[in-house]
């Protein structure tokens, strides 16, 4: 046998291995990629709404909590929930926030769409002085919080 000839054996052999290692790493890396929890944060908190609480729908509009997706690609918050310190909760339905979009979560009742929707209740949720926001997924994960002021 020639040296040639088992030069050509083993770079067949190496090319060979290399193939079958990149080809075992693609669907791993693509099955990652998959499973990547979509980056969505609270960014913002309007805890105590402007001017005199009233308990006028207005006024209970005015207390907010908004959500970023700081990801290029929509994310559909079906099934996700935000709550207060108190056990309040706020179920999303069918309500998808576009690439680096915002929305945010009013107190009071209205309209839902794109950027704003409404929790319908007529009591303040927020906690003027102190509270903490949790964000969760579909599948209770805590995704983000964000507290203000101190508890009593």
């Amino acid at each position: 046998m020639s040296a040639s000839s088992n030069v050509r054996r083993v770079a067949a052999t190496v090319l060979a291995a290399g193939a079958i290692v990149s080809a075992a790493a693609l669907p791993a890396t693509a099955a990652d990629r998959g499973h990547q929890q979509p980056r969505v944060e609270i960014s913002r908190v309007q805890a105590d709404s402007p001017g005199r609480d009233d308990h006028s729908n207005r006024s209970l509009n005015n207390e907010w909590v908004e959500i970023r997706n700081t990801t290029r690609q929509p994310v559909n918050l079906r099934g996700w929930t935000l709550r207060d310190a108190d056990g309040n909760r706020y179920r999303f339905h069918d309500i998808r926030i576009a690439g680096r979009g915002t929305i945010r979560v009013h107190t009071g009742t209205g309209r839902d769409s794109r950027t704003d929707v409404f929790q319908g209740k007529r009591e303040y949720i927020w906690g003027n002085r102190a509270d903490t926001a949790t964000l969760r997924d579909d599948r209770g994960r805590t995704v983000d919080t964000e507290s203000w002021g101190r508890r009593r």
